[in-house]
């Protein structure tokens, strides 16, 4: 799809906007409502009125921060008005809430003066724990942010000024860690005086540089005691030199930070910079230089850039949700230098800790250490959150404006490990894996829009090497009425197929003694479904996804006359992953197995429990599902999944297993607890296995569909190579992490 199209749909549907308010308590009768508003409402508020601090207690305010903005500086574009910045300030408020929880309401004020600025903001600190000020020009915003710093008593923090500072600096640190260096002697060139470039500067300079070492470049050239046409902020790091031009600065220069525009950097200027040069061009989405410049010409410089698709990304989600969070949590007066440069100082010990699997897996590595490529942490490392946080709660209160200091730093770390989305990390986790592995995967329904459109998002972000199954100038010609591309990917059309008469045989050798003939063959090999399990079976790619334009029935049949099932396995299964705020659970069988046997059950039991171990961070308990608890019905379905357990436990001792039980009893230690002590779960079940596939696909619907909660899925257990086959009623979403998971089993071995 043209990205700009996709932008705007993304934005626009299936409604306006990228957030919107949740109501935390319960809502649904009279009582209810006269507590939520008149009369109940009236308590909190006579007992603010004696003490405005009990505001955080009472309501949101201590979770809540305005993202607040002009429109004067809004990323690349300019002054484009309060308005059409909205989206932007809507998309910090995602960043807020993604990574560290906090809610935002976002405002956009439609004024270009910065009294009038200061005036409307201070008179809404009642309403917030924290300022975020958001793309304002310069000069204006450096008067904006001091002057709400004096006037106000909650944090107020401009990142376009101190989040790419907070990040680069962390990068320069570690770059002066591993080459051996010391801030107090490299000379850095800071290339561009906006307000990110003079932050910088000035925090440089808080992290030990000389100021004297620090070179302000602007679109006039270096910024020297000799020009007349400096700002306040400019004239402090005006030096007395000869030099004029960026090229004139970088001679001999230890470090370039870049935050201006595309191309200023040359390599030309690069071979004049001192030995082993740190060079971070973070104009976006266009560096001052690319690192394969760079490299041409330099093989001893440490790179890094804004872009994702380079090693060392400094970016600002690395800073600004975690360091709201630790102000917050310790309800600070303000965030100070020396919050700032705990938080930096925290990312830059955090790289040089042993990287743990959980990240090794989010980013599909096999090995990470600190070093050149690896200066700053990944985006989506979760120790962030926990390691800066604490560290800007710890220096609120050590620098004395902290209201509410934490009592234990290991306690607070804990909260924070329990705050995360897991469902949202374990998204991130498949796609970063199958990232740049470039296994093929087969999609047979190739000619379905749904899959066009998935295939564009998977070639975009890098997640499969996409083979469509269709007619040639079909896909093409549908693909350009969705607006999409679909460069990268392979499009076969099995009746043009030279190789068809082999896979032919291939089918036909395994299936001439159970009906097939050489004719059937033949027409079932340039069948769509058919045709990508032979291509599978042959090795000729590496995984499957199907079930988009048939019934699950239907390809089931097709794939299962080809692929066979893994060793001991008498029927395939199929699972969802289901995925909460705070966990995932695992649901089988809700696809395959309309009655199934004792057998059948403690297959699926095994099966989805390895796919929980392989996946979940907590201990995998296993819930045999039924109307029935402990024994309280007594029926031929009840007594199969006891036996199901009986064979489960013979086969896995180890496994944490118990049933029948409700799917109440399941999930609610509370309910285990008081009426069922002798469960073995002892805890909330994560694998939850159905006793029918009518329970189970009912289930896994309805949790969907009315529960509003994420899944992936269905996921297919038990063949012996990589293959998923969803349903017609799956979205593109559903198809992207499908790809992704199918890109799993390629690389770890099939569920």
């Amino acid at each position: 799809m043209d990205l700009n199209k996709e932008a705007l749909d993304y934005h626009a549907l299936p409604r306006p906007g990228k957030i919107e308010l949740g109501l935390t308590k319960p809502c649904a009768t009279q009582r209810d409502l006269s507590l939520a508003y008149t009369p109940g409402v009236a308590v909190p508020c006579l007992e603010i009125q004696k003490d405005e601090s009990a505001s955080y207690q009472y309501t949101s305010r201590g979770n809540l921060v305005a993202v607040i903005s002009n429109g004067t500086a809004v990323l690349g574009l300019g002054d484009i008005g309060a308005a059409a910045g909205k989206p932007v300030m809507e998309g910090k408020g995602v960043l807020f809430k993604r990574f560290a929880g906090i809610d935002v309401f976002d405002l956009e004020v439609k004024t270009h003066d910065p009294d009038e600025f200061i005036e409307l903001v201070a008179n809404l600190e009642p309403t917030f724990g924290g300022i975020n000020l958001e793309d304002i020009k310069a000069p204006e915003c450096f008067k904006i942010e001091q002057a709400l710093i004096e006037r106000m008593n909650i944090p107020v923090f401009h990142d376009d000024q101190h989040g790419t500072a907070i990040i680069s600096g962390a990068a320069l640190v570690n770059g002066c860690v591993l080459l051996d260096k010391k801030l107090e002697d490299i000379r850095i060139v800071v290339c561009g005086a906006g307000a990110a470039g003079i932050a910088c500067a000035k925090f440089y300079v808080a992290l030990g540089a000389k100021r004297e070492n620090v070179w302000l470049v602007d679109s006039k050239g270096v910024v020297t005691t000799k020009r007349d046409d400096l700002t306040p902020e400019k004239a402090e790091f005006a030096v007395d030199t000869k030099a004029k031009l960026l090229a004139d600065a970088v001679k001999g220069a230890d470090v370039f930070a870049g935050l201006s525009r595309a191309g200023l950097l040359t390599g030309e200027m690069v071979k004049t910079m001192a030995n082993s040069p740190m060079i971070f061009a973070m104009a976006n989405p266009t560096p001052e230089i690319f690192p394969d410049e760079v490299r041409a010409v330099r093989s001893d410089a440490i790179i890094a850039t804004g872009r994702s698709d380079f090693p060392n990304q400094v970016n600002n989600v690395l800073g600004f949700p975690f360091i709201f969070r630790g102000a917050l949590d310790v309800r600070a007066r303000k965030i100070n230098e020396e919050m700032k440069l705990a938080a930096s100082r925290a990312l830059a010990r955090l790289t040089r800790e042993d990287v743990p699997d959980v990240v090794l897996r989010a980013y599909g590595l096999q090995t990470l250490r600190f070093g050149r490529d690896y200066i700053i942490p990944k985006p989506f490392d979760p120790r962030v959150l926990t390691w800066e946080a604490s560290a800007v709660a710890e220096a609120a209160a050590s620098s004395g404006v902290a209201r509410m200091p934490i009592e234990s730093v290991e306690d607070y770390r804990e909260s924070l490990i329990a705050s995360r989305s897991h469902g949202q990390e374990f998204l991130s986790q498949i796609r970063h894996k199958a990232r740049d592995q470039e296994k093929r995967i087969i999609f047979p329904d190739g000619e379905h829009d749904t899959i066009i459109r998935a295939v564009h998002i998977l070639r975009e972000e890098r997640l499969v090497s996409p083979v469509l199954v269709g007619n040639v100038e079909r896909i093409h010609t549908r693909a350009l009425e969705l607006g999409v591309r679909l460069e990268g990917a392979t499009i076969i059309d099995p009746l043009a197929h030279e190789d068809i008469e082999s896979l032919a045989k291939h089918l036909y050798e395994k299936r001439k003694r159970k009906g097939l003939t050489w004719a059937d063959a033949l027409y079932y090999a340039a069948r769509p479904d058919w045709f990508a399990s032979l291509m599978v079976d042959l090795g000729h790619v590496d995984g499957l996804v199907a079930g988009i334009s048939r019934s699950h029935p239907f390809v089931m049949q097709a794939i299962l006359q080809v692929i066979p099932l893994r060793k001991g396995v008498e029927r395939v299964s199929g699972m969802f992953i289901v995925l909460t705020r705070d966990r995932l659970y695992f649901l089988a069988d809700c696809t395959a197995q309309i009655d199934p046997t004792a057998q059948h059950l403690a297959e699926t039991a095994i099966f989805t429990a390895n796919v929980a171990r392989r996946f979940s961070q907590r201990e995998v308990k296993v819930a045999m599902l039924s109307y029935s608890n402990f024994g309280t019905v007594q029926t031929p379905q009840t007594e199969k999944i006891r036996k199901a357990i009986e064979l489960v436990r013979q086969a896995q001792p180890d496994l944490c297993i118990d049933g029948e039980m409700q799917a109440d009893t399941a999930i609610s230690p509370t309910i285990q607890a008081r009426s069922f002590p002798f469960c073995e779960l002892g805890g909330r079940a994560n694998v939850l296995i159905f006793p029918d596939l009518a329970s189970g696909n009912i289930t896994s619907k309805l949790l969907q569909h009315i529960g509003g909660l994420e899944a992936i899925g269905p996921l297919t257990l038990g063949l012996s190579k990589p293959v998923n086959v969803l349903h017609p009623s799956c979205d593109v979403e559903d198809v992207v992490n499908a790809a992704a998971m199918t890109v799993i089993e390629c690389l770890e071995g099939v569920m």
